[in-house]
């Protein structure tokens, strides 16, 4: 493809993960990027990866984006001198469990800045020149853990649920306009949020527990170009997201009053 009709994206969380796959993924289609994450020395060995497996010009943005103002850097980075922007992927997030009473309040900020503050700011700003071109595309992802509230994530979970309830609003807004939003809901993936010690991983990924991060990504990559609403990675999330509704309450408070993983009263 020629420099001039390359396509551009920015994806947040690119250095390991979903984020990375996704970055890979888009490079393999012959688009340029933009990356970001707070830690310098993984995105820029991502990003060397990218430029030299798939020859993408890819821009290196190091920020923590558990801090509010640096949705605007972030924006302002990405479009310097004029350049355009053609995706938005929203990637960025950390996972911690324990009860709400427990949690380290500065920890609980940071994932809610990072989950719900930072991402609607970013699509507020990419929003107006995606409206603006009358084209462009949002990946927001959520999580399966959207669907149904559960003791022990009730930060993250319900972080998740906004963003899902936020593309849901977004997509109807922009969608007048031929702009794309698109909501990823993988369940458990294989990455580094998970203490290969603690879980198993590898056994998990091949009784189809858990899947490939690579795989969420392609997914999640084909869904935003076709401009689908939701995509949800994976015949057993689709599965439990259909299912889970089902569950009764007290079969949840059941688990919490019995089960190991939260401490007793």
């Amino acid at each position: 493809m020629s420099e001039a009709s390359r396509k551009r994206a920015v994806v947040t969380g690119a250095c390991s993960g979903i984020g990375l796959e996704v970055a890979r993924a888009l490079a393999a289609r012959g688009w340029d990027l933009c990356v970001c994450s707070e830690r310098e020395d993984r995105l820029r060995s991502a990003a060397n990866e990218l430029r030299a497996q798939h020859g993408a010009s890819v821009d290196e943005v190091v920020l923590d984006l558990t801090v509010v103002a640096n949705a605007k850097a972030l924006y302002d980075r990405a479009t310097e001198d004029g350049r355009r922007v053609d995706a938005l992927v929203l990637n960025a997030g950390f996972f911690f469990f324990g009860e709400v009473a427990d949690a380290d309040p500065s920890r609980a900020e940071r994932m809610l800045s990072l989950h719900v503050v930072v991402p609607s700011l970013l699509c507020t700003y990419f929003a107006r020149d995606f409206r603006e071109l009358r084209a462009g595309n949002v990946l927001i992802v959520s999580s399966i853990s959207a669907f149904r509230d559960f003791p022990g994530i009730a930060h993250y979970a319900s972080s998740k649920k906004y963003l899902r309830a936020f593309a849901a609003s977004l997509r109807c807004e922009l969608a007048v306009y031929d702009v794309g939003v698109t909501c990823l809901l993988p369940g458990a993936t294989a990455t580094a949020l998970y203490d290969r010690d603690v879980v198993p991983v590898e056994l998990a990924t091949r009784l189809g527990v858990m899947m490939p991060a690579e795989r969420v990504a392609r997914e999640g990559v084909e869904a935003m170009l076709r401009k689908d609403a939701e995509c949800i990675p994976g015949a057993f999330n689709r599965v439990v997201t259909g299912s889970i509704g089902w569950v009764p309450q007290g079969a949840i408070d059941a688990l919490r009053k019995w089960g190991p993983w939260l401490k007793k009263p």
